[in-house]
């Protein structure tokens, strides 16, 4: 099957620099009924980079063949190149506004928040009911990507990387292991743009 017959979401990460630009980009594109993943890109910015950052030292990815050094317009404009090529309409991130807020060249795609599900007890069923909750149902406290994929997958030995295209990849497996479709994240919209 054509690529062109073929539904697809993004999921995206960001890790910013100590003056609060990103640094990195990392993406995910998985397919809208399988949630398989179809392929991945990873930006590393310069001279963003080059500030430093909390996550430096894991920036680079042991195959540094999958990375694409360059300018943040440079990879703005090769990142939706790319999800034009692969249909992509939608992005979804874990805490979306974070990183919506940082590439608002983005605006145009239709932006989920998986937080907005995975956190509230009236969807994710896997929330301990002695967990604290709001009053709107989301968790007070540990609903980040290490809590909650540890949640989720009962893996207790998880810790998050915060490389930004390894987190993409676990925010794709909390989505997975949420077993939802798409259609789920209806209430997770933070902007009005294109829709899966």
């Amino acid at each position: 099957m054509s690529m062109e017959n073929i539904k697809t979401f993004a999921i995206i990460d960001t890790e910013t620099d100590w003056c609060n630009e990103v640094m990195s980009i990392g993406v995910a594109v998985a397919e809208c009924e399988t949630f398989e993943l179809v392929d991945t890109k990873y930006y590393i910015l310069t001279p963003e980079c080059l500030i430093g950052g909390m996550f430096s030292s894991v920036l680079l990815l042991n195959d540094n063949n999958y990375i694409n050094e360059c300018s943040r317009s440079e990879a703005i404009t090769d990142l939706t190149d790319w999800f034009d090529k692969n249909n992509v309409q939608s992005i979804f991130a874990y805490n979306a506004f974070f990183d919506y807020s940082h590439l608002k060249e983005l605006s145009a795609f239709r932006w989920y928040d998986i937080i907005k599900v995975a956190a509230y007890r009236q969807y994710n069923s896997k929330i301990p009911q002695s967990a604290e909750c709001c009053k709107t149902g989301r968790l007070k406290r540990n609903y980040g990507v290490e809590p909650m994929m540890r949640m989720l997958s009962g893996d207790y030995s998880y810790f998050e990387t915060h490389n930004a295209l390894f987190d993409a990849l676990d925010e794709l497996k909390i989505m997975q292991l949420l077993g939802f479709t798409l259609d789920k994240y209806d209430c997770a919209v933070i902007n009005s743009k294109k829709g899966y």
